[in-house]
């Protein structure tokens, strides 16, 4: 083990801090208040539930001293509830029977009941999912680009399922449960102080013993639940990263090391479940033998009672064993509720990470708002870096004029992307402003904003929808002609027709029934759709072919009047289409200028041209051993 895993791993296993446990116990129950009608309406089913089985407890009781005494006169009366006792005239097997029809009475309302409580807590349940996965949902839409850069998808998928679920359960394995418990502990030891204090006092002297070993247990597998939900993240990344990347798996036939990976990574979460249930299964027999020490001292203590004449056999001692039965029942949901505890704490702390994860991206309290942009776009000294000491722009300062095109060119890594995403507020500047028309972005109502700007990023990510909802994906509201106009200026309309639906073809997952171009015209026509004042093309000709990036040069000829537009692009042939060209270099403008200015004065832009329209090689005609008859031969050769 290396040493950045060793420290990685004694981390996980450090006890969290009791402040922040208790931080996240008062949120989970603050949940639990949001659901308090549902949470009080189940617990007030399950006390009647303990009513129910006192009270078919109690007719049994009675039912045995009844009998008793028909065997035996001598023995001690039986004691009828509410001193209601049945007619004299009763033969005693009517009593009996009737006995026996009141147990049955009790015994079918109470499984009519207990069937009510399942639908009350299912629902009380789902109610409680469904709203928190949504509001998980809702705060991940309103996150910007940062957050989604330090967190891996498999990560947030996981906090969006499965540790959402395991907050899902502090409600009702948790809040309901213990509500639950202790009304039912209260209940069984106020009947049984009534029939024998002495007796109940004996019976129960180990449960403070049971609430020692309850926090011990909470105690040791806390930790271990943590490293479960990493272990579970990277067992999830694994598995999207080999359906993702199966082209690649299957062109390098690396399917056996991809498969062996997902195994350790199972067999690592594997084992850490199995330690965990390793202590649960050590913690829950070790708690029952305490609550079968309780059960001796009631046979020899209340045995001797009952010989004695000192309590009813049925109503006292019958009953008595009844109650510390059910009493360690309830008193095992200690450890499950412990459990669910430590499981559920684990991920609302990733839930509530997500929640409570600054929205850094937002409207300012007096917006301005914006009808239609004119176009202006100024970046004045303009300083961006991802982290502390990670500078991608410094000082950058561009001015572009209303319906004017720039292109944008630099070397990979160079800012060109980050550049353009400052426009639209995906991420905010460090120093320096960003204005359009003049006005600083971060003062703009923030969807005013994005609704000025039409946006084509490098990867033209498709959803899982038809062609025209693709399409209209930024205007739901768009009619079918609308659509199949921007599809046309796109240079996307032919394809689209040609394909078994039309317009209503399913779009499979990330577009895969789509080449890389068809992809790039459907986001340049969602993109057009919105008739944007401000195009944004973040290397949209990267992967096409030669014919497709010609028919996308029309396209950005055509689209770019009336609109101002920012085209960032390595391909010389679609940035001589521009007005003016800047080329960065390690985030700052060094060059800016026409195609022929660039040729020039700027060596890198021109080294690209010459590599770019060149052309390849052509074979010689005349013996190798004879000079190139160009300078520019020469440089191609």
């Amino acid at each position: 083990m290396t040493a950045d895993s060793s420290m990685h791993n004694s981390e996980v296993c450090q006890s969290p801090n009791p402040s922040s446990t208790w931080s996240l116990i008062r949120r989970l129950l603050a949940l639990g208040w949001r659901n308090r009608c549902a949470c009080v309406a189940v617990v007030g089913l399950q006390v009647m539930l303990v009513a129910l089985n006192l009270g078919g407890l109690g007719f049994t009781g009675l039912g045995i001293d009844f009998i008793r005494r028909q065997i035996d006169p001598s023995s001690a009366p039986p004691r009828w509830p509410w001193g209601v006792a049945p007619p004299t005239g009763w033969s005693p097997m009517t009593t009996v029977a009737a006995i026996g029809g009141s147990v049955l009475l009790v015994a079918i309302v109470h499984m009519v009941l207990k069937y009510v409580t399942a639908l009350a807590v299912a629902g009380l349940t789902q109610r409680v999912l469904i709203r928190l996965r949504s509001d998980v949902y809702d705060k991940l839409q309103r996150l910007s680009f940062r957050f989604f850069d330090a967190k891996a998808s498999s990560s947030v998928i996981n906090r969006a399922a499965g540790d959402v679920q395991a907050v899902r359960t502090f409600v009702d394995g948790v809040i309901v449960k213990v509500l639950t418990v202790l009304l039912t502990l209260t209940v069984y030891t106020v009947y049984m102080l009534q029939v024998h204090v002495p007796l109940t006092i004996a019976c129960l002297a180990t449960s403070p013993l049971l609430w020692i070993g309850a926090v011990w247990f909470s105690r040791a597998v806390q930790p271990r639940y943590r490293r479960a939900s990493e272990l579970g993240d990277d067992l999830i990344l694994t598995l999207v990263e080999s359906v993702q990347g199966i082209q690649v798996v299957k062109g390098f036939a690396r399917e056996a090391d991809q498969i062996a990976r997902f195994e350790a990574a199972n067999r690592r979460l594997r084992d850490q479940k199995h330690s965990i249930f390793w202590t649960i299964s050590t913690f829950q027999p070790a708690m029952g033998l305490l609550t079968q020490l309780n059960m001796l001292v009631l046979i020899g203590y209340g045995g001797y009672l009952v010989v004695r004449g000192e309590m009813p056999l049925g109503a006292g001692l019958f009953v008595f064993a009844n109650l510390l039965h059910e009493f360690a029942n309830q008193v095992g949901q200690i450890t499950n509720v412990a459990n669910t505890i430590q499981s559920s704490l684990v991920g609302a702390e990733r839930v509530f990470e997500v929640l409570d994860a600054p929205a850094e991206i937002t409207s300012p309290p007096a917006a301005l708002r914006i009808a239609r942009s004119r176009g202006g776009i100024r970046f004045d000294r303009v300083s961006f870096a991802y982290g502390p000491t990670e500078p991608v722009l410094s000082d950058v300062t561009i001015e572009v004029a209303p319906g004017e095109c720039v292109g944008i060119v630099g070397e990979t890594g160079s800012g060109k992307t980050t550049l353009v995403s400052l426009i639209g507020r995906f991420y905010d500047v460090a120093d320096g402003a960003v204005s359009i028309d003049g006005v600083d972005v971060r003062r703009l109502d923030l969807a005013d904003l994005r609704r000025q700007i039409g946006v084509v990023f490098q990867d033209s990510f498709l959803f899982s929808n038809t062609v025209a909802a693709n399409i209209a994906f930024g205007r739901h509201d768009a009619t079918a002609a609308e659509v199949e106009q921007a599809a046309r200026l796109a240079a996307a309309h032919d394809f689209i027709a040609a394909l078994p639906g039309g317009y209503e073809t399913l779009v499979g997952e990330h577009g895969s029934n789509l080449s890389g171009g068809q992809r790039q015209r459907l986001a340049l026509a969602r993109a057009l759709l919105l008739d944007p004042p401000i195009l944004l093309l973040d290397d949209a000709t990267a992967a096409v072919d030669p014919e497709t990036e010609h028919e996308i040069g029309r396209f950005i000829a055509q689209a770019r009047r009336g609109r101002t537009t920012l085209v960032v692009s390595n391909r010389i042939s679609t940035l001589r289409r521009a007005d003016r060209i800047v080329v960065l270099n390690c985030g700052r403008v060094v060059h800016q200028g026409t195609h022929d200015e660039l040729m020039l004065s700027s060596s890198y832009y021109r080294r690209l041209a010459e590599l770019q329209l060149a052309g390849p090689p052509q074979p010689p005609t005349e013996p190798l051993d004879r000079p190139a008859p160009t300078d520019l031969a020469r440089s191609v050769a």
